[in-house]
């Protein structure tokens, strides 16, 4: 025998509009609705996610400066950027602060290439800034041959795990002067991405005067510029190599026919035309190193 949880009024009963299916849903939606939450199933308030805590604990310098003799056509093998450019003009000196709190392994490697002997080429010093893109970012750290202006990462570099953390990639890329470690834009040859002893130690800078969004989440931002946004603007005032159209459309074609040459031809693409390079970095030592910038 049927029953019923809450009493159908009598008035509804007698509606000429309604049928027994209606009466049955409305049964079902009266029910549903006069039944208390459960303890279990009640809302409960969740706490919102702590905003990234972007305190800078660290300092470091970087001078860049000009070469113009690095690709003269009667350099030796021996040559390098310290022997070919004792006579290179200054651009200046730019001041990182880094965010060793949030990112500690990505600033602890950054900081042990700023450190490193320059001896074996395990240091940013004596690099070259290879691309430059107008009005967006410049790159530094390409990994390869250190008498081409390219870094080698020492043995020991710790392995960096927060490339695969996603709250490492919290910050954004929303003004000039971010600085970020290099992922989605990285520019190291593929041979050298498999070796199993690769590190990953190329960063950008981003230029203004916009933000770059699509450099979010991609790339993990851990610095930003104190000192400097003149050089960072100065840098990125230099003319690169950019192709024609017609090239372009050339090496489209190239590429999807599977010929590697195409590759090796947006290798140079960029380019800056005038050798920008680390002339010297370290870290500077202050009283009260922990800052909390203002971060848009």
């Amino acid at each position: 025998m049927g029953f019923s949880l809450t009493p159908t009024p009598t008035c509804l009963l007698h509606h000429p509009n309604l049928t027994r299916r209606s009466l049955l849903f409305l049964a079902t939606t009266t029910t549903t609705l006069s039944v208390p939450l459960a303890p279990t199933l009640s809302a409960t308030t969740t706490t919102p996610p702590q905003p990234p805590n972007p305190t800078i604990t660290d300092r470091i310098f970087m001078d860049f400066s000009l070469c113009p003799n690095y690709f003269l056509p009667n350099r030796t093998l021996g040559d390098n950027l310290s022997t070919l450019c004792s006579d290179s003009t200054p651009l200046g000196r730019i001041v990182l602060g880094l965010y060793g709190n949030l990112l500690p392994l990505t600033v602890s490697n950054f900081k042990s290439m700023c450190l490193g002997s320059n001896s074996t080429a395990s240091s940013y010093k004596n690099t070259l800034v290879h691309k430059i893109f107008p009005g967006r970012y410049f790159l530094a750290g390409r990994q390869g041959r250190p008498d081409k202006g390219e870094v080698r990462p020492p043995h020991d570099l710790a392995r960096n795990t927060e490339t695969v953390d996603s709250k490492a990639f919290s910050l954004m890329h929303s003004r000039p002067g971010v600085v970020s470690l290099s992922l989605s834009e990285n520019d190291d040859d593929d041979e050298i991405k498999l070796d199993p002893g690769y590190r990953n130690v190329e960063f950008l800078i981003t230029t203004g005067p916009g933000p770059c969004p699509d450099l979010d989440y991609k790339n993990i931002v851990f610095g930003t510029v104190l000192e400097g946004l003149d050089v960072v603007t100065a840098i990125a005032s230099i003319p690169t190599y950019q192709p024609s159209e017609r090239i372009r459309q050339f090496n489209d074609l190239a590429e999807f026919f599977g010929d590697e040459r195409a590759q090796n031809a947006r290798a140079t693409w960029n380019r800056p035309l005038t050798t920008v390079y680390i002339s010297d970095c370290g870290e500077l030592k202050v009283t009260h190193p922990p800052l909390s910038p203002s971060l848009p």
